[in-house]
């Protein structure tokens, strides 16, 4: 008889853990669905309480803002999102109260420097903060277009 107990008890610890990654999964994505909302609308109100104090967003130029210099540039209209379109993103949790998010991104924005539309491969680190998600590190690389032949690959 033992011998079944141990299997049952196996599964039902499975099932438990991944309800719980379910549930650390959708307040990610729900935390981050919501910053791509106020970053399209310029709400530095949202931003400020979406973004960790010690937010570091490095852009795919080399600059490097913290959450105050990120949210002016923002609201100030210094840069102007359009779009921010996943076209892939994932998440994993290597530690308690980390997530971080991979993937590729289309973003088109208005800046200083002109007009943008481009595709970014990202990593974006969350960390629980007080019990909730906040928004504390972003890494970007933009990737050439796409030719002829990687389409037909």
């Amino acid at each position: 008889m033992k011998p079944t107990l141990l299997p049952i008890f196996v599964l039902f610890a499975t099932v438990t853990l991944h309800a719980a990654d379910d549930s650390r999964l959708a307040a990610v994505r729900a935390a981050d669905d919501q910053r791509v909302a106020a970053t399209l609308a310029a709400d530095g109100k949202k931003l400020d309480a979406i973004f960790s104090d010690e937010l570091r967003y490095a852009h795919s130029s080399g600059v490097v803002d913290t959450k105050t210099s990120y949210i002016q540039s923002i609201v100030s209209g210094r840069t102007k999102y359009h779009v921010i379109h996943f076209e892939e993103r994932n998440f994993t949790f290597p530690a308690p109260g980390i997530a971080l998010e991979s993937g590729r991104a289309h973003m088109r924005a208005t800046s200083p420097t002109g007009e943008s539309d481009s595709i970014f491969s990202f990593l974006a680190v969350w960390r629980k903060e007080k019990g909730q998600w906040r928004f504390l590190a972003w890494q970007s690389c933009k990737l050439p277009p796409a030719t002829p032949n990687d389409k037909a690959k």
